[in-house]
């Protein structure tokens, strides 16, 4: 933790609430369990993993449900210090919470409840949240942001004097109630002592049949705990997912915040709304990103390269100094080497492309036989005809030449300064033989 959160709370349990089923989402058995659903390259739960991490929680428990042992699974690999509890069956938020305090029963002290949800989570909300916990001497802390139309976000009710009341769910609200423009983000700061009474007495009298956690704020401030809401810096920036408009809207957030941090780092983008940067790219000072370019997780790309407009990099993709990647071309787990160019209309899967070479338009690394994939190695200084098929495994050796709609299959490749032609392609000899030849012909 850092700042004043990181004095004030000696101890600190984070419980991640993971376990919806998003059944808004899709009906499809295809679709990995919501918390785990891709979004610019990491799945959800992996945001909020790094949101939370440097909080510096004693306690980390994830409550999963819908599809648990896929999510526990990931969770043994990626936050294997986090305790997962199984929800079954699934009775609302509150019961979720309950799940996850039993599992830390002599724990005492500031309790943070997130939902796995919201990759847009930053630690900044998180450390400003339990900053304003304490000062306002609060058994519980809500997030709230004001935006004209909530929609299905549930209303912070206030008493007449503006002191926090209780939290409205949308769909048991009075129309009075929808009509209030305070929302809450679903991000809370609670003293355990407190939030276990109040879990404990929760019922399941509402719309849904369900324990709602939102019925145990409101319990704490029934029994005469002081319930805080203090205002959120980017509100609607904090929302879960519960539909595929939800989704674009949190991509939408986090791609600007990545592309803005490469800008100020001193990449130059050229129009960052039709630009996708995905999560763990790294892209160093002095590159440029044409429009409609999407760049995977995982990518690298190094100074003086350019990449654009209308390009993708694949997972895996390496550009090196000064490296061109021109208008639909695709590259995959590929190394394009210093000063190297691809700038038309090409597939460049499973290559190491070698510095200075030159690979023309409509060129394509037939990298797949069906059962696995193979390499294509394309020497320094090569130059790479336009409508050549270079048949995996296969190498065009240094300054290698091959003419426009060649093949270039596994058992012939291009030595090393040669020239190759035609379907299947065959090397010719050298200049001054052929020129010999012509004049013996003669």
């Amino acid at each position: 933790m850092t700042g004043e959160a990181a004095a004030t709370h000696d101890a600190l349990a984070v419980l991640v609430l993971a376990g919806g089923k998003g059944t808004r989402l899709s009906a499809s058995t295809d679709l990995p369990p919501k918390a785990l659903l891709d979004c610019l390259g990491l799945p959800l739960l992996e945001h909020v993993r790094r949101a939370v991490a440097p909080l510096g929680a004693t306690h980390t428990v994830v409550v999963t449900g819908h599809r648990g042992h896929d999510v526990e699974t990931w969770l043994a690999a990626r936050w294997p210090e986090a305790t997962p509890v199984r929800q079954e069956p699934q009775n609302g938020t509150g019961h979720a919470a309950r799940l996850a305090l039993d599992a830390l029963p002599g724990f005492a002290g500031a309790v943070l409840v997130v939902y796995g949800d919201v990759p847009q989570l930053r630690t900044e909300d998180l450390e400003g949240l339990l900053a304003a916990h304490p000062p306002a001497g609060a058994a519980a802390t809500v997030l709230s942001g004001v935006t004209a139309e909530p929609g299905l976000l549930g209303r912070i009710v206030r008493d007449s004097a503006g002191a926090f009341a209780r939290i409205a769910e949308a769909r048991d609200a009075t129309p009075a109630e929808l009509a209030i423009t305070e929302f809450n983000t679903g991000l809370y700061a609670f003293e355990a002592a407190g939030l276990r009474r109040a879990l404990a007495a929760l019922s399941t009298d509402n719309d849904q049949g369900e324990e709602y956690l939102t019925d145990a704020i409101e319990g704490i401030a029934s029994a005469g705990g002081t319930v805080a809401a203090v205002a959120a810096p980017e509100p609607r920036a904090l929302l879960g997912v519960n539909d595929w408009d939800d989704v674009a809207s949190a991509v939408a957030v986090m791609r600007r915040r990545i592309t803005s941090a490469h800008m100020r780092a001193g990449v130059r983008v050229t129009d960052p709304d039709t630009t996708i940067i995905e999560a763990d790219v790294e892209i160093a000072a002095g590159a440029t990103i044409h429009p409609f370019t999407h760049i995977g997780t995982g990518c690298r790309i190094a100074t003086g390269a350019q990449v654009g407009p209308f390009a993708r990099l694949r997972g895996g993709t390496v550009l090196e100094a000064g490296a061109v990647i021109g208008n639909f071309v695709e590259v995959k787990t590929s190394t394009i080497g210093p000063g190297a160019k691809a700038k038309h209309l090409t597939y460049l899967g499973d290559a190491e492309v070698g510095a200075g070479a030159n690979v023309g338009c409509g060129v394509v690394t037939a990298n797949y036989d069906g059962k696995r994939k193979h390499r294509t190695i394309i020497g320094p200084a090569a130059s790479i005809g336009s409508g050549t098929i270079l048949v995996a495994p296969v190498e065009v050796g240094r300054g290698g030449t091959t003419g426009a709609n060649a093949v270039i299959l596994p058992e012939d490749g291009v030595p090393e300064g040669a020239t190759a032609v035609g379907v299947p392609a065959r090397v010719l000899a050298p200049r001054s033989e052929r020129a010999s030849e012509e004049e013996q012909a003669s």
